[in-house]
């Protein structure tokens, strides 16, 4: 066992160190985004006890979002892309500050503290998905987002599981005087000194900006269009991902305890079959992945859907924390395959590319989240938990076909 945790540490070590320390930030990153997907919506619940001020928080965010990548699309002109990457991951930790600070939790509050999160989510991802493009390729992306991925999932197992854990603990024992809120001031505290780690670390190396500065176009490539169908599919799926978890379990199952304990249930199994695929998998495999992830996530839509109770939400559950990382796994290098290809065909910056997916994601979270929005409202709460995640994830599987059709173009004209 000692000796086959050597020989990958080796493998991980024969990498590239410019993609060991991207990967580097992220993994310690990575404590903190269960924080903000998980903690966050469930605070809010429980402050405010409306579900609809969860959405229009998450609505807030990806609004914010694109906007950022706009924005950031500029700076890089002018600023370090580490030190716009560094200060994504401190201003999470500041969006989160704004929130506990908020006397009350209102719809004004909840929308300024979103669309900042949404700031911090835009400089984060828009130069993290430029730096991993940059400093991989087609035949080591598999293991660079079986590694990420992997390290995202261990995350989601053990940060849920021990914040749930203080959260709970903090009320029964009588920490803070028994106040909760407080216990999530310290666990604000933690993600700030998390994000600060990870700025250091990336500020490692000199990193290079974008080669061209042009970066906004309105007319693309046949084939990028359809990786915009498939950017927006993604998006909506990842809409109901980041709410309807929070807001199932807070209505069917309990508190944050019990959430953190069902997040963890399945994961380290998921883990290690993501460090191996992202090991043993090739490019031709990504389709299988990404079918299998699919299936997986309307199976759990279904049990919900059927059942509507509190297994069925850990049914649900259980199932999401499998679907999420195997649709990344297989995702991320499609999109990055697309990019290499028409970047240097059409003689465009790739950072155009990753603005422009950015919109393609906004589109399907904008819809995802207006359609989860409208069920609640005009029809009611528990419809809209029941039967809008079947919809969505059959909606999903339209994926699979447009996913296949990509790859065999974008595979087909590179040769």
């Amino acid at each position: 066992m000692k000796n086959k945790i050597l020989s990958e540490f080796r493998f991980f070590m024969s990498m590239p160190r410019d993609m060991r320390l991207v990967l580097g930030t992220n993994m310690i990153y990575a404590f903190v985004l269960p924080i903000i997907d998980i903690f966050v919506g469930a605070y809010i619940m429980r402050s405010s006890n409306n579900p609809s001020m969860v959405a229009v928080y998450q609505l807030c965010v990806y609004t914010g979002i694109p906007f950022t990548f706009l924005i950031n699309g500029f700076l890089l002109n002018k600023i370090k892309i580490s030190r716009l990457y560094s200060f994504g991951m401190l201003l999470s930790g500041v969006s989160m500050i704004f929130m506990m600070t908020l006397s009350n939790i209102s719809m004004v509050g909840v929308s300024i503290s979103g669309f900042i999160m949404g700031a911090s989510f835009g400089f984060f991802w828009a130069n993290r998905d430029f730096l991993a493009l940059d400093t991989t390729n087609d035949t080591n992306r598999n293991y660079y987002y079986g590694v990420e991925t992997f390290f995202y999932t261990l995350t989601f197992i053990i940060v849920p599981a021990v914040v749930g854990w203080f959260l709970i603990q903090s009320g029964n024992l009588g920490w803070f005087g028994g106040n909760v809120v407080g216990a999530y001031k310290i666990v604000t505290g933690i993600v700030l000194l998390l994000t600060i780690l990870a700025s250091i670390v990336i500020h490692q190396h000199r990193f290079n900006n974008p080669k061209q500065k042009k970066f906004l176009y309105f007319h693309f490539d046949p084939l990028w269009r359809k990786m915009l169908g498939l950017a927006s599919l993604k998006g909506m799926v990842q809409g109901y991902l980041v709410t309807a978890p929070a807001i199932l379990i807070m209505t069917l199952v309990g508190n944050e305890g019990d959430l953190g304990t069902i997040q963890s249930v399945s994961g380290i199994l998921t883990a290690f079959i993501l460090y191996f695929l992202g090991r043993t998998t090739k490019p031709k495999h990504r389709i299988y992945i990404f079918a299998a992830g699919m299936t997986i996530f309307l199976v759990g839509a279904l049990t919900n859907q059927i059942l509507f109770s509190a297994f069925g939400v850990i049914v649900f559950v259980l199932c999401k924390v499998l679907f999420m990382p195997l649709h990344d796994i297989a995702y991320f290098p499609i999109q990055m395959q697309v990019i290499d290809l028409l970047s240097e065909r059409e003689n465009r910056s790739k950072y155009a590319y990753i603005f422009n997916h950015e919109f393609g994601l906004y589109l399907g979270r904008f819809f995802g989240l207006v359609l989860f929005i409208g069920l609640a409202f005009y029809v009611s709460r528990d419809f809209a938990l029941r039967y809008s995640l079947v919809i969505v994830a059959l909606i999903q599987m339209l994926s699979i076909p447009l996913a296949k059709n990509i790859m065999k173009h974008s595979y087909l004209e590179e040769k």
